[in-house]
């Protein structure tokens, strides 16, 4: 008989003696649960003043980390955010500029 864990109870303080045998989750971690965003060493930074919302950095962030409120593009979503820099080079307004991350 297999055992399963939700993948809602796979966080920090889980050890792998509570993880079913094999590794058997049954249900999707989504990003919304797992914070992906604190390995990046890489880091983008919006200068709202500069933004056209022309909205081309939105669809080309692969981990959907540029919100949008109202038409409008907000800052970034740094729980998720990877540091790929894909958005500040599609930026033309120079709204984003993309650097090394202080840790």
């Amino acid at each position: 008989m297999s055992r399963y864990t939700p993948a809602a109870k796979v966080n920090e303080q889980i050890t792998w003696k509570d993880i079913a045998p094999g590794g058997e989750v049954y249900e999707g971690g989504t990003s919304a649960l797992v914070n992906t965003g604190d390995w990046r060493t890489m880091i983008p930074a919006f200068i709202a003043e500069n933004c056209k919302h022309c909205m081309l950095c939105v669809p080309v962030c692969p981990d959907s980390s540029i919100p949008v409120k109202d038409g409008k593009r907000l800052d970034f979503d740094f729980m998720h955010c990877k540091g790929c820099g894909i958005c500040w080079k599609v930026c033309r307004f120079e709204a984003i500029t993309f650097g090394k991350e202080a840790k």
